[in-house]
């Protein structure tokens, strides 16, 4: 069995987290990892020094040192996320949260986990999961909205406006409630979105980042957020046609 050792920080004030992630991935690798906790700051400074490193945790494969978690996940030949990679993450998690919370209402209302009404509580669900995502911090998501929207370019405040809308409309919708409002919110707000998009992804060909998921996220703008806009179209038109039904 391979041996690895660790020397990460654990004191009564702070245990490091990457230390912990570090030898708990070795243990799932297959290591026999001696694990060499520094219990107070002198402690770690000193090892820091006699080993001329700037950071903790460091592993020692074979006498040799491979790192921190990072550097060790890549010498296991595992991925490396970045803080800058783009990803779909986010949005695929929120999309499936909302088709599960869907589902979770159809089966409560209608004794069925398929109904007719599942797409409607699903899309609502995701209107309301993400309106959520950006009201985390509506500075940052305004700051991100500016780069493309067409309407935020204009008129500044509809960036901070947005998330509440997108939020209330979703709302609204779950609960089949003052429709009159929630469908024209949701039928303006995505067709000025999927212009928006298609003017800056497709036409202008600009490679930036869509502020659906919040004003942190890396999510690439382009198929996904014209989708969803043009998902809060479709339930823009179809919530009150289908009253009239």
């Amino acid at each position: 069995m391979a041996t690895a050792h660790v020397y990460r920080m654990k004191t009564d004030a702070h245990q490091c987290p990457f230390g912990l992630k570090t030898v708990s991935l070795l243990q799932r690798k297959g290591y026999e990892v001696h694990d060499h906790p520094l219990t107070s700051r002198d402690e770690t400074d000193a090892f820091k020094a006699k080993e001329q490193v700037g950071t903790t945790p460091q592993t020692y494969i074979d006498d040799k040192r491979i790192g921190g978690y990072e550097e060790v996940r890549d010498y296991l030949g595992l991925s490396v996320p970045s803080a800058q990679e783009t990803s779909y993450r986010p949005v695929i998690a929120i999309f499936a949260t909302a088709l599960l919370i869907g589902l979770a209402i159809s089966w409560l209302a209608h004794g069925a986990l398929l109904t007719a009404r599942l797409p409607e509580y699903a899309v609502a669900s995701a209107m309301v999961l993400l309106g959520l995502q950006k009201l985390q911090d509506v500075e940052s998501f305004s700051t991100m909205f500016l780069n493309y929207d067409l309407l935020a370019k204009r008129y500044v405040p509809y960036g901070y406006v947005y998330p509440y809308a997108e939020t209330l409309a979703g709302v609204l919708m779950l609960a089949g409630a003052l429709i009159w409002l929630a469908a024209p919110l949701a039928l303006f707000i995505g067709t000025v979105g999927a212009v928006s998009v298609i003017k800056a992804v497709y036409i202008d060909k600009r490679e930036l980042k869509c502020a659906c998921a919040g004003g942190n996220s890396n999510v690439p703008l382009g198929f996904i957020s014209l989708t969803e806009n043009l998902v809060m179209i479709a339930m823009g038109l179809w919530m009150p046609l289908k009253s009239l039904l």
